[in-house]
């Protein structure tokens, strides 16, 4: 069925469910930063709101709105920004054979 998460204290909340081949989340988080570290590939599309995103070796903070994604690689840690209510679907490919062949990475 589904799992609820919750972090910081209950500023992120997500719903744990299978979308096709892969896990997946969808979230929201109150206004606020966080740091997420991963596990497997994930990409991460905004529903609403927006977020800044601090990738991996990275001094710059990247903006996605409504429809855009991200993918961020096994094993990363990663920050988030957000200025208000934002939700988010967030996909995880635990079998991906490559590790974003370079679309984890910013533009630094």
């Amino acid at each position: 069925m589904f799992k609820v998460n919750e972090y910081f204290e209950g500023k992120v909340k997500s719903l744990a469910f299978k979308d096709g081949d892969c896990d997946a989340t969808i979230g929201v988080m109150a206004k606020g930063e966080y740091e997420f570290g991963t596990s497997s590939k994930e990409v991460m599309t905004v529903i609403s709101g927006k977020l800044l995103i601090k990738f991996p070796d990275c001094d710059k903070w990247h903006e996605y709105n409504k429809f855009d994604s991200f993918t961020i690689g096994a094993n990363k840690k990663f920050r988030v920004k957000t200025a208000g209510n934002s939700t988010y679907i967030c996909r995880y490919y635990k079998d991906a054979k490559e590790n974003c062949s370079g679309k984890c990475k910013c533009d630094c």
